[in-house]
């Protein structure tokens, strides 16, 4: 299998979706369901291992939390980034060990601190003096991570501002830390998710790299550094295969933070996004008026039921019909709901089969991560994306 991960892959060889397609084709679906080849995790999680070395991944439950996705992952040996009591408890349900889970979301309740403590997780995450006067309360002696926030980002989709905090604030958290009795064993980041190249890295590592020497020069006994996620999936536009990237990333964390004793690595889209495709269909075919230049057309899904991640038309889906052999047109795309925001592509119309019309089954390739768990309960009634995992 290394060659297939070795370099910059054409689309066509990332990933062979007979598998998928094959138990798509041979049945019906009577509301939008997300498919996932389990398979295909395990084998992302392997190609991301041999680049990463001796880094542990935790997996970013978030991206997509089946539980059949975690059983596989636990059995592999991978470790885990919950950000809620709920995903703590879908990993240990499926037998993750609590010293394998990090609670990495900086913005935790208390009562979810003391049950998580009580649980057996030791490793947190804080970027602000209130939260690390509750992990100090709720789960003493701790280890705790602070979080830097990336304000150099060459990522499709940065994570700023939100969470994180810079580096003199950083280094003030690492003495509160300790003069609470808790461990402040490091730094974590996260460069923004779908860095579609390693080298995008390079000036998020360098500014980091900065406070983590700062931290050391004024006497901070560093031991972890959390990279974060930001390893990416392919929608439409080239990508580097996965060994080849977090080798990379490896070489320059090497070379840009010297020896750490532990590093940890945080994969969430990049680990399961192209193991999962989504069963839709076409809904309608319209034009506004005689004059209207594009097509409009509205899937069984949306925004709110799953396909979030076209705000801002930030990700782009690769849609697949039984009719793609036809003359192609653009089309705005749009989900079913009444709600004016359920517009997916306006901005960059989507290329669709003249022949398309309502009742068509329409493939969304590469869906894996945050669909299932970005779906709404109920909206408009329209149900919530199913997820059957093969």
């Amino acid at each position: 299998m290394t060659a297939m991960f070795a370099g910059v892959l054409p689309a066509s060889r990332i990933y062979d979706p007979a598998r998928l397609d094959a138990y798509v084709a041979s049945r019906e679906f009577d509301r939008p369901t997300l498919v996932v080849d389990v398979d295909r995790v395990e084998l992302q999680y392997n190609a991301l291992k041999a680049g990463l070395g001796r880094a542990d991944i935790h997996y970013a439950v978030k991206a997509n939390p089946a539980t059949d996705v975690i059983h596989r992952l636990v059995q592999i040996g991978s470790h885990f980034d919950a950000a809620s009591r709920a995903e703590i408890e879908i990993c240990m349900g499926q037998g993750a060990r609590p010293e394998t889970i990090s609670f990495g979301n900086t913005i935790k309740r208390v009562s979810d601190i003391a049950w998580a403590y009580e649980a057996g997780i030791t490793l947190f995450a804080a970027d602000s003096e209130e939260e690390l006067e509750k992990i100090a309360e709720h789960a003493p002696n701790s280890d705790v991570y602070i979080r830097l926030i990336v304000e150099v980002s060459q990522a499709d989709w940065p994570l700023t501002r939100k969470f994180g905090c810079d580096g003199d604030t950083a280094l003030r958290l690492l003495d509160y830390a300790k003069s609470l009795g808790l461990n402040p064993v490091g730094f974590s980041f996260h460069v923004g998710s779908q860095t579609r190249q390693a080298s995008m890295w390079a000036p998020s590592l360098d500014a980091l790299a900065k406070i983590w020497h700062a931290a050391k020069d004024a006497g901070h006994d560093l031991s972890l550094l959390n990279i974060g996620g930001g390893f990416p999936a392919f929608y439409d536009e080239p990508i580097q295969a996965p060994t080849d990237y977090a080798a990379a990333v490896m070489q320059m964390v090497t070379e840009k933070f010297g020896h750490v004793d532990r590093i940890m690595a945080e994969p969430g889209r990049g680990m399961v996004a192209e193991a999962g495709v989504i069963v839709s269909e076409v809904m309608l075919v319209s034009r506004k008026s005689d004059r209207d230049m594009h097509r409009w057309v509205y899937l069984s899904i949306g925004r709110f039921s799953g396909l979030a991640e076209t705000e801002g038309e930030a990700i782009r889906y690769r849609f697949e019909t039984e009719r793609d052999g036809d003359p192609m047109g653009p089309c705005i795309m749009a989900g079913p709901s009444c709600d004016s925001a359920d517009v997916l592509y306006e901005k960059r119309p989507m290329p669709m089969p003249m022949t398309l019309k309502s009742g068509d089954r329409v493939l969304i390739r590469n869906t894996g991560a945050y669909t299932s768990t970005y779906s709404s309960v109920c909206f408009n009634g329209f149900p919530p994306l199913d997820v059957v995992c093969i």
